[in-house]
């Protein structure tokens, strides 16, 4: 299970990375895509009982929804 964690968290990882380039360059669609991939790898964590509680800042990927 620490194998899947870990590949797990730098998926999370390079999804948060990938949001901020996208931010900065002021693509919001993007921002919304990575969010929602970010998301989705979060839901997979809590399936398995990972706790993500301070990988990703929530209010962060919350302005990553589309309309935000």
């Amino acid at each position: 299970m620490k194998e899947f964690t870990t590949v797990l968290r730098s998926q999370v990882d390079q999804a948060k990375q990938a949001m901020a380039v996208a931010r900065r360059v002021g693509h919001d669609y993007e921002v919304h895509l990575h969010g929602t991939r970010i998301r989705d790898l979060l839901d997979v964590a809590a399936r398995h009982g990972i706790d993500t509680s301070d990988w990703v800042d929530r209010a962060a990927l919350d302005d990553a929804r589309l309309g935000a």
